[in-house]
């Protein structure tokens, strides 16, 4: 990529996140009577639902730490952080410790889920507000969270299955893609030997459980060994979901200095724009058949913003590290084609939600 590309799209993007993106947010989400974030918010910054998501609680607190300690040292993002991280430690865990997933404005439970997503979140965002304040507390919360995680992960039988397990036992491939990301997020303010051993764990789980070569796919559900199910549910392929865990990949393959690893890691980038791309309307689906037979998801033809910002990414990270053109074919198509969709030309931020033809389906953001 030409180096005035480069620059222009470094200032491209710097604009799009604090000038527009941030600033949104900033202005419409805080609480200020309740404390946290008010995520439910239509085109115009209104909230159209006062219920807290905890999780993006948890993703509000990583997001405004991370600017803190990697953009700019500014008192209103870490102010931002303070406020979510209180919210979230006063009225965001169970007395088992687990997390609830929605809670009313005041903090009162709503809603716990039995998957764990919402805890890796909360734990990568304990960490990273750790750093960013200095609250040694937070820190030793967020590893006291992710020990509970990998416990819950490798015990099974202490979680609500989906599956009645006495019928049918599956696993599905978000689980060591979240822990992989959770875990490298964890190593960069900590140290301990349970994150190499948990990496490893998961990166075979994705290399010889979920990535079919023969199939050129990475599915989302198999079986516990790995087999393929012949059902629509062991047929369907996330694009985005892949793409995310193909840039996961190559930050371990640059860690590791492994080709082996970033060569796995293309093969699944390559292969999920292949089968993700709307060769008809541009954009990347949020579901596809492996085989090309209907998907149990009726909203397979949408296109959703964090697909299209999961391959921006994980193209330029991929010329970034090979110097290959085609990833930065790629990356212009995806571009483009997101650049003139998603963006909100009247409020700022982005449409969250599009038709397959790029249309607004929905107005939230």
């Amino acid at each position: 990529m030409r180096t005035e590309r480069i620059q222009e799209l470094t200032q491209h993007y710097r604009n799009s996140l604090l000038e527009d993106v941030i600033p949104f947010w900033l202005k419409h989400a805080p609480d200020p009577q309740y404390g946290g974030f008010l995520n439910c918010l239509d085109r115009d910054g209104s909230v159209y639902n006062t219920d807290k998501a905890m999780w993006i609680q948890c993703r509000a607190v990583w997001t405004f730490s991370k600017l803190y300690n990697e953009v700019e040292r500014r008192s209103e993002w870490l102010d931002a952080a303070r406020s979510g991280y209180e919210f979230m430690t006063r009225y965001g865990f169970d007395a088992d410790g687990r997390m609830f997933f929605v809670v009313t404005r005041d903090g009162r439970p709503l809603r716990k889920s039995r998957y764990l997503f919402t805890e890796t979140f909360g734990a990568i965002a304990c960490a990273e507000y750790s750093k960013a304040s200095g609250d040694q507390q937070a820190l030793r919360k967020a590893k006291e969270m992710y020990r509970m995680i990998i416990e819950l992960y490798r015990n099974p039988g202490r979680l609500t299955p989906k599956l009645i397990p006495e019928t049918r036992v599956t696993k599905a491939h978000a689980m060591p893609m979240i822990l992989l990301a959770t875990t490298q997020e964890l190593r960069k303010v900590d140290d301990d030997p349970l994150y190499k051993e948990v990496v490893d764990q998961s990166l075979y789980e994705v290399l010889h459980h979920f990535m079919k070569p023969e199939q050129k796919a990475l599915f989302e559900i198999v079986g516990p060994k790995g087999e393929r199910l012949d059902s629509p549910e062991g047929r369907c392929i996330n694009p985005g979901h892949a793409i995310e865990t193909s840039w996961f990949m190559m930050h371990e393959a640059r860690y590791r200095n492994d080709q082996s690893l970033l060569r796995s890691a293309l093969d699944v980038l390559n292969w999920s724009l292949e089968l993700g791309w709307d060769k008809e309307f541009g954009g990347i689906l949020y579901f596809v058949d492996v085989e090309g037979r209907p998907t149990e998801q009726l909203e397979w033809d949408m296109k959703l913003w964090w697909p299209h910002t999961e391959a921006l990414y994980a193209l330029l990270l991929a010329h970034h590290l090979t110097g290959d053109s085609l990833y930065e074919q790629w990356y212009e198509r995806v571009h483009a084609w997101s650049f003139t969709h998603f963006p909100d030309p009247q409020h700022g931020e982005w449409f969250g939600y599009l038709h397959r033809d790029g249309s607004v389906s929905s107005p939230v953001e």
